[in-house]
């Protein structure tokens, strides 16, 4: 018997997986758990569908990330912080400080997405990666300033 998994199962295969089971397994076991639906001809062009749906949305969500990480390779943010005479600040510049200086400027971003090591000590001019997708990164150039 065929069915399209639609859960991981272990030693089995993964989800939209077409695979061939003993005819017990699947009609007793996977099926009534949910784990299976049998592999007839509407399931698997169903599944080929959903296939199609996904990929469509991925190459969109690529595609808007690529134009996102151009927007931000050409901007730059500056930060005014209160520091001392040597350059070292009072505080430190996060992650959600620069989030909140690109969303001034009208770019919207989750601060999980700054990969910013340590806070920044210093004043200076720093360039701070920031994770898109799992494909794409951009840098951000950002001024620290005294204020």
């Amino acid at each position: 018997m065929k069915v399209i998994l639609q859960q991981d199962v272990r030693h089995l295969g993964r989800v939209g997986d077409i695979v061939k089971v003993r005819d017990g397994y699947g009609r007793n076991f996977l099926v009534p758990r949910g784990m299976a639906v049998v592999a007839d001809e509407r399931n698997v062009h169903r599944l080929e569908h959903q296939k199609r749906e996904a990929s469509a949305k991925a190459t969109k969500v690529l595609a808007e990330a690529r134009a996102m990480a151009e927007k931000l390779g050409q901007t730059a943010v500056s930060i005014k912080v209160q520091a001392g005479d040597e350059g070292k600040l009072f505080g430190a510049v996060t992650n959600r400080d620069i989030v909140e200086a690109l969303g001034a400027e009208g770019l919207l971003l989750d601060r999980r997405q700054v990969e910013l090591a340590e806070p920044i000590r210093q004043i200076g001019v720093f360039s701070v990666p920031v994770r898109l997708h799992p494909d794409v990164q951009a840098a951000v150039k950002v001024y620290v300033i005294q204020q």
